[in-house]
């Protein structure tokens, strides 16, 4: 490892070290996330489609990370794409989640989307929100898209 690239990773692992396990680092997954829990609104609305929200998983062991959300008709979607990350096969054992955005928690379940219907308007969507978005419909292998909604459980 080259000294530059052991510095970044230095300073990144004092940085995790240094603020605890309230959740994850830029490029860093976390624990548990903190804050003030809340019931989740009827329909999303953030006041923007297309945003970057935090994510926890495995209740368990809590397991948070980073991701973009895209709300489609008030409508809470996260997506990995066609890579099984290790956030989609936590969230396949145990739909359980927990979601920060905007210093809120929002205790909701993980539903994959199935339907062909819905995975083409969420592609469609998702294709035109940024230059830098893979379009979903162009994907050969299996992609893993999630409704967040209600709990049906605690």
């Amino acid at each position: 490892m080259n000294g530059s690239l052991r510095s970044v990773f230095l300073l990144s692992a004092v940085t995790a070290m240094s603020v605890g396990c309230s959740g994850p680092l830029p490029f860093m997954s976390g624990g548990a996330l903190e804050g003030a829990v809340e019931p989740p609104p009827p329909e999303w609305n953030f006041g923007t489609d297309y945003g970057v929200f935090q994510l926890e998983t495995r209740p368990q062991d809590p397991y948070s990370v980073n991701l973009a959300y895209t709300i489609l008709n008030g409508v809470f979607y996260v997506y990995a794409g066609d890579t099984e990350t290790e956030w989609v096969r936590h969230m396949e054992v145990d739909p359980r989640v927990r979601v920060r955005h905007d210093g809120r928690i929002y205790e909701l379940e993980a539903r994959r989307v199935v339907e062909p219907g819905e995975n083409a308007t969420f592609a469609k969507r998702w294709a035109e929100s940024s230059f830098f978005h893979r379009d979903p419909r162009e994907l050969q292998d299996e992609t893993w898209l999630y409704r967040l909604e209600p709990r049906d459980r605690p």
